[in-house]
């Protein structure tokens, strides 16, 4: 072989689709044998690209780069060494089998474009010798051998999925997924710790009345782990105790598995937590489903902003020496009772909070006291009835008009679907934005409040119609700074500083 002409650049891709013992040995195994592989043909291999536990043929819905979406096996890596591959970037491809590189025949032929892209060929070999592409003989035989491939892996999925029916109905573990919070891997044995977590859990819900998020803040307190070692949540303390698993039954695809009679499925596996205790568990958290109220209560949320200033009064360690936070407070339960707090859960600096009590009252007497105000009665109800109208119109037709052009433009190819797509967003926004100007330039809850008695119909308010005057009014918010701790722990109204006042 004229060494010369190896690859200088080339790409050693490694691919196991199932690493149950989780060690990445056999990945490994095949990166030896296709260095020792490039050693013999004189290749340099630049990178190697891992693709453990990464099957080629399981399918998910993909969003594709035109915007559809459609069934594609999931490989970003192998997306990675084709875009290396077409751009040059790298200059050869090495693997240690045809279908360690593809058992979809649509991944092949994509990677057939790319070889056939070069001139000369881009080079691809195998330690195997399976995966040639030199010429058409060579293309032709692995999209027989793909396409063998792709039907062996159909025929081994259709027996697995024929097999976990079989041992749902027998009340058996398929041994596949996740260790389940409770049991061990293998044998399903019970964990004693894990399975004390369980029972707490479930007495705290059913006899203490514990929201999730209070189990799962109580669980992070005592750094009792996961599974996988993330924190808990709401969703996952849901799961470890309301999953059928814990109450010993057999489930399959969510749903409990029954006999011919419609009885539950006993499992193999003994329970953890007793039928009736775990029906209590799942009735509980079923009935707050039911019954929670999702709509706004802390009228605030949304409106204040974290004042607090890297190195001020109150050092924020988050941001620099005159850097403000600036986040969004949110609604919180604090230890004297409701709150507005920089959330550091949402990313916030932690430093920031008021009694939400106290800041709504405060708020309430600033927005009563403006629109109480003579001047500022005229101009918002100048405001509510005219004002931008006539421009937001016409800003409206140009905009209609120009989304006509565009369209009249993509017809005769005048411009790609690409650009007619990002100009149509664009239009598209100004259009929502103008029409909600022309329809109520001031919300509707201001202008009830401005056809009434301003103070009745503030106390007649819901929460959310309460911040969306507040917003009219002050459009930017309330930056929130720091307690001077000099003046002791009452209530300071003057840390609630109004960022821009509309009228």
């Amino acid at each position: 072989m004229n060494v010369s002409n190896s690859p200088k650049r080339a790409i050693l891709l490694v691919r196991i689709s199932d690493d149950k013992a989780e060690d990445a040995a056999g990945v490994g195994r095949q990166e030896d044998d296709g260095r020792a592989l490039a050693a013999r043909l004189g290749w340099t291999i630049a990178e190697v690209l891992v693709e453990n536990d990464t099957s080629a043929f399981k399918r998910r819905r993909t969003r594709l780069p035109d915007g559809t979406t459609a069934l594609r096996t999931y490989r970003p890596k192998f997306r990675t060494a084709l875009d290396r591959l077409a751009s040059g970037e790298r200059d050869g491809l090495l693997a240690y089998d045809l279908d360690r590189i593809a058992r979809d025949p649509r991944d092949l032929e994509d990677l057939i474009d790319v070889v056939e892209s070069g001139e000369p060929r881009i080079p691809v070999q195998s330690v195997t010798g399976s995966l040639r592409l030199a010429n058409d003989a060579d293309v032709t035989m692995a999209r027989v051998m793909v396409a063998v491939a792709n039907k062996a892996s159909r025929d081994t999925s259709r027996r697995v999925a024929r097999k976990h029916v079989e041992l749902a109905a027998e009340g058996k573990w398929n041994g596949g997924g996740f260790r389940g919070y409770g049991y061990t891997r293998k044998g399903r044995e019970i964990v004693p710790t894990e399975a004390s977590v369980i029972r707490d859990v479930a007495e705290w819900i059913t006899l203490g009345g514990w929201s999730l998020c209070r189990v799962a803040d109580e669980l992070n307190l005592k750094k009792i782990p996961t599974v996988t070692g993330a924190p808990w949540n709401s969703r996952s303390v849901r799961s470890v105790v309301t999953k059928p698993s814990v109450a010993g039954l057999r489930s399959f695809h969510g749903d409990i598995v029954r006999d011919d009679q419609g009885q539950p499925v006993t499992a193999a596996w003994p329970a953890i937590l007793d039928m009736p205790v775990w029906e209590t568990v799942c009735a509980t958290l079923a009935a707050r489903a039911g019954t929670a109220d999702l709509t706004l209560q802390r009228w605030l949320t949304g409106a204040l902003h974290c004042g607090c200033i890297g190195g001020g009064m109150k050092p924020c360690t988050t941001h620099k020496k005159g850097e403000a936070c600036g986040h969004l407070l949110g609604g919180a339960q604090g230890n004297g009772g409701p709150r507005y707090w920089c959330s550091t859960k949402c990313g916030g600096c932690g430093k920031i909070a008021v009694d939400a009590a106290r800041a709504e009252a405060e708020v309430e007497r600033q927005v009563l006291g403006l629109l109480t105000h003579p001047r500022v009665l005229e101009r918002l109800d100048a405001v509510s009835r005219s004002e931008a109208t006539e421009e937001s119109r016409r800003e409206l037709a140009e905009d209609e008009k120009q989304l006509v052009e565009l369209s009249t433009m993509f017809a005769r190819r005048e411009i790609t679907l690409a650009e007619y797509r990002n100009a149509r967003k664009i239009v598209e926004q100004r259009i929502h934005d103008s029409r909600a100007l022309v329809g109520a330039s001031a919300p509707r809850a201001l202008r009830r409040l401005l056809a009434g008695d301003v103070r009745d119909g503030w106390a007649a308010l819901t929460p959310a119609d309460k911040r969306d005057v507040v917003l009219t009014l002050v459009p930017d918010g309330y930056e929130v700074v720091p307690h001077d701790r000099s003046r002791g722990n009452p209530f300071q109204p003057e840390r609630l500083r109004p960022v821009t006042l509309a009228a």
